[in-house]
């Protein structure tokens, strides 16, 4: 029988890998309040979101995804602009685009010069019929250089390498899996996208897909899903996670306060999330804090019950695997802007969760460049610390030992130790 360590929560029904999730809840704000910290509040806001699909497995043993889809409300993009709102209306971006996250994470000169002959491999479940189409109009919208499968960019495939024989079509997995390839396109445009695709949201599948992901040759690989943490978890990361020289992303969880795998792997790059704002009263014109909705939604972070800690790791309190390691926008309030055809209307969407900040952090690590042969790039940000933007303000959740939920100077739970200021701490 599972313990329950006082500094962690107790497994509920948000732990998602028992297929037991509660349905997906659409959430409301009056203002975006702490989520758009010092953006400008000219339009009046009340901005609505709900959980995707997939953030509901469909079948018991299945992981879910981290990402939520603004329904309505002005988001801090609009507000910033001074927009009516008019999140939900699919006919114009109403979230962040490629010009934003640069700009807010210093990568503007870094994604104009570097990528070139880099793959970044975006892992999901099920197939998304219209992915390509879908990046190809998000790319052309915001002036990106063409990734298709003609010109050898963009590469669909099961998670044997098949081209041609490809999983179940789901329309709440491609709407994540549109987040991700616009996600990594928007932070690295030169990048070649290879997604591979399992056939279902079982670790043992999607771990087969990083897998073919690392044997295809990406250097760079984003996941965007989790769930409970079991005894098996050390299993999984000799399995699928052990990859010298490619870095591997993997989003922290929005359900709050907890560790959830596979962000707790001792392999990989955990994720965290925030909301993310202008502020025109600070040097770097953003501002960021813990992305934290409520008890029950925000970035996760936590101590890991059975992951060992790595060797770069230093906090003293957890003697294991503790989460996240660095962090970006996901709070869907200060959400990023996607586009997506497949099961919902053909349009733009505003999304959130850290399914976004993954496949971001992927796209940082692949402007940094290949990483070392025999290294492991999770361990390049706390060589790097002065090279990122100290999230210390914010928390989400209630835990006994403070930074593991609360934002702080130097290094936290929720936002590790903190947001891209460049490249330079994502290089050995």
């Amino acid at each position: 029988m599972r313990t329950t360590p006082t500094d962690r929560p107790s497994p509920r029904t948000r732990w998602r890998r028992i297929g037991t999730a509660a349905a997906a809840v659409t959430l409301m704000l009056t203002g975006l309040g702490t989520a758009a910290g010092e953006a400008d509040a000219a339009v009046p806001a009340k901005v609505t979101w709900a959980a995707t699909p997939c953030s509901t497995p469909k079948k018991a043993g299945e992981l879910a995804c981290d990402s939520l889809r603004v329904t309505g409300g002005a988001t801090a993009f609009q507000r910033a602009k001074g927009v009516t709102p008019k999140a939900a209306d699919a006919t114009t971006p109403s979230g962040y685009g490629p010009s934003d996250l640069r700009s807010a994470y210093g990568l503007t000169s870094a994604a104009a010069s570097n990528g070139s002959g880099e793959t970044i491999a975006i892992v999901d479940a099920y197939d998304d019929p219209n992915a390509a189409a879908d990046l190809a109009t998000y790319r052309s919208y915001y002036g990106l250089p063409a990734c298709t499968t003609a010109n050898g960019c963009f590469k669909k495939v099961s998670q044997t390498g098949s081209t041609t024989s490809l999983p179940t079509a789901d329309s709440g997995w491609a709407e994540e899996i549109s987040l991700d390839l616009d996600m990594a396109s928007a932070v690295c445009p030169n990048c070649n996208i290879l997604l591979v695709e399992a056939k279902s949201a079982t670790m043992a599948n999607l771990g087969t897909a990083v897998n073919e992901a690392v044997t295809l040759g990406a250097k760079f690989v984003s996941n965007s899903y989790g769930g409970s943490e079991s005894s098996s978890d050390t299993t999984y990361d000799s399995s699928y996670f052990n990859h010298p020289g490619v870095a591997i992303t993997v989003s922290a969880g929005d359900s709050g306060y907890g560790a959830e795998y596979p962000a707790a792997s001792k392999y990989v790059t955990s994720v965290g999330g925030t909301a993310l704002s202008k502020a025109s009263s600070t040097t770097r014109g953003w501002s960021e804090t813990v992305w934290k909705t409520s008890s029950t939604e925000g970035t996760g972070s936590g101590c890991s019950a059975y992951d060992a800690k790595p060797s770069w790791q230093t906090d003293t309190s957890c003697s294991k695997r503790m989460i996240a390691d660095v962090s970006a926008v996901a709070d869907p309030a200060t959400g990023v802007s996607v586009y997506d055809s497949y099961g919902i209307t053909a349009g733009w969407y505003t999304f959130g969760g850290t399914s976004a900040s993954a496949p971001i952090i992927a796209g940082v690590y692949a402007l940094a460049g290949t990483p070392g042969s025999s290294a492991y790039p999770a361990s390049y940000p706390y060589a790097h610390t002065t090279a990122l933007n100290d999230v210390t303000s914010g928390n989400n959740g209630t835990c006994s030992t403070s930074y593991y939920c609360t934002a702080r100077s130097g290094y936290d739970g929720p936002t590790g130790w903190g947001t891209p200021a460049g490249v330079g701490a994502f290089t050995g």
